[in-house]
C-alpha cells in the first residue's frame, strides 16, 4: 500500500500525486498518441467513437455523479451540438469555430433548462429531462428548413489549412486531444470552489443551503456545463456519422449515456472512461451475439435495448461503485494481502442528520 508524505502545500493541488500516477498515466499516453502505429483504420474509429462518448460522459458524470442531478435527456443535448455544429458549417464557417458555437450554444440551453427543473428532483427531474429529449426530437423532425427532417443533414468535411481532420488518424488525434483537454477542464472545476460546492449539493442539500451555497446558481451552472461538454461531443459525433438523422439521437442514447457513468462509476472521471469503453465495445459484442446465437433470438426486437438495461439493473444491484469501483477493490485486495478483511466494504447505512429536515 502507497502512503503519500506531504512536505508541501502545493501536494495538496497537484493533479498528479505521485510519481507512480505519472509512470504509468504517462504510459498509457504513449500508448495512445502511437496508436495510429498499431490500429487499424476501423479500430482508429472506434477509438475515436470512444473518446468521443468519454467527453459526453464527463459532461453527464458533472451532472449526475458530482452534483446528484438525474437526467434522461442528454441525448437532446448531444443533437443540440451535432445539428448546430453541421448547420453552420453548412453556411461556410471554419470548423473550429462552428464547435465551439455548438458547445456554448449547448451550455446556454442546459443552462435555460435548469431554471424550470430546478424545482424538480429525483424521478420527477429524470422524467422531465426526457421529456425535453422528446421534445427536442420532435423539432428536430419537424424544423424541416433548419434540420432536413427526415431527410436528414450532411456533414461538410472538416478541413482547416488545408489539413483534412475526416481522415480517421487526424480525427482520432483530434478527439484524444480534446477529450484529454476535457479531462484537465473537469478536474480543475472539481477543485474549485464552484465544483466543491456542487459535491456539497450532491451530499446534502440542507447542508450546502447551510453553509451559503446558493443552490440554485450551483445546479444551474452544473446543468449548463454539462450541456456544454455533451455540445462538443455531439459536435464530434456529427463528424463521425458524417449525416445527421433525428433516430441517432433517441432515448436509447440517453439511456446508454446514463449507462455509462452508473457501469463505469458514478463520482469518479476513471469510471467515465471505463464507461466509454465499455459502451463503446458492447454494441460490437452484441453483434457477435446475434451472429451466434439462433435466428429466432437474434431478430427478437428491443433486444439491444433489454441488454442495456438488464446490465444496468445488475450493475445497480451488485456493483453499485461500478467497474472502476471493483477495480479499487481488486487493487486493495492485493495490496494487503494476506491481511485483507472479507468485511471491507460491507455496506452500511449511513445518513447524515440534516437529510431528516423539512
Amino acid at each position: 500500500m502507497r502512503f503519500i508524505r506531504k512536505t508541501r502545500y502545493e501536494q495538496d493541488i497537484n493533479l498528479i500525486k505521485h510519481n507512480g500516477q505519472v509512470l504509468w498515466y504517462g504510459l498509457l499516453l504513449l500508448a495512445l498518441f502511437a496508436g495510429p502505429l498499431w490500429l487499424d483504420r476501423f479500430l482508429l474509429g472506434e477509438f475515436a467513437f470512444v473518446f468521443i462518448y468519454a467527453i459526453a460522459g464527463l459532461g453527464l458524470m458533472v451532472l449526475v455523479g458530482y452534483t446528484g442531478l438525474v437526467s434522461l435527456g442528454h441525448a437532446a443535448f448531444l443533437a443540440i451540438g451535432a445539428y448546430v455544429h453541421a448547420y453552420f458549417l453548412n453556411q461556410g464557417l471554419p470548423f473550429p469555430v462552428t464547435m465551439v458555437i455548438a458547445t456554448l450554444f449547448s451550455a446556454l440551453v442546459g443552462g435555460l433548462i435548469a431554471i424550470p427543473a430546478l424545482r424538480m428532483t429525483g424521478i420527477y427531474l429524470a422524467v422531465a429531462t426526457l421529456a425535453f429529449a422528446v421534445i427536442v426530437e420532435q423539432v428536430l423532425v419537424h424544423w424541416e428548413s433548419v434540420t432536413g427532417g427526415f431527410r436528414g443533414m450532411p456533414v461538410p468535411r472538416p478541413e482547416l489549412f488545408g489539413v483534412n481532420f475526416a481522415s480517421p488518424t487526424v480525427f482520432y488525434f483530434m478527439c484524444l486531444v480534446l477529450l484529454l483537454g476535457s479531462m484537465i477542464l473537469v478536474m480543475n472545476l472539481l477543485r474549485s470552489p464552484a465544483g466543491r460546492a456542487m459535491t456539497a449539493v450532491r451530499d446534502s442539500e440542507t447542508s450546502a443551503e447551510s453553509m451559503g451555497i446558493h443552490l440554485a446558481r450551483t445546479k444551474t451552472l452544473a446543468f449548463a456545463l454539462s450541456a456544454g461538454f455533451t455540445g462538443l461531443a455531439g459536435a464530434l459525433f456529427a463528424h463521425r456519422l458524417t449525416y445527421l438523422a433525428p433516430d441517432a439521437f433517441t432515448i436509447i442514447t440517453s439511456i446508454q449515456l446514463l449507462l455509462m457513468v452508473v457501469v463505469g462509476g458514478l463520482g469518479s472521471l476513471h469510471g467515465v472512461i471505463y464507461g466509454a469503453i465499455f459502451i463503446g465495445l458492447l454494441p460490437q459484442g452484441i453483434a457477435i451475439f446475434r451472429d451466434s446465437v439462433p435466428a429466432a433470438v437474434a431478430q427478437i426486437p428491443g433486444l439491444e435495448p433489454a441488454i442495456f438495461g438488464l446490465i444496468l439493473i445488475l450493475f445497480l444491484i451488485y456493483e453499485p461503485l461500478g467497474i472502476y469501483g471493483r477495480w479499487r477493490k481488486v487493487r486493495l485486495f492485493f495490496e494487503e494481502f494476506p491481511m485483507y478483511r472479507k468485511a471491507t466494504y460491507k455496506r452500511q447505512k449511513s445518513f447524515l442528520r440534516t437529510e431528516r429536515l423539512q
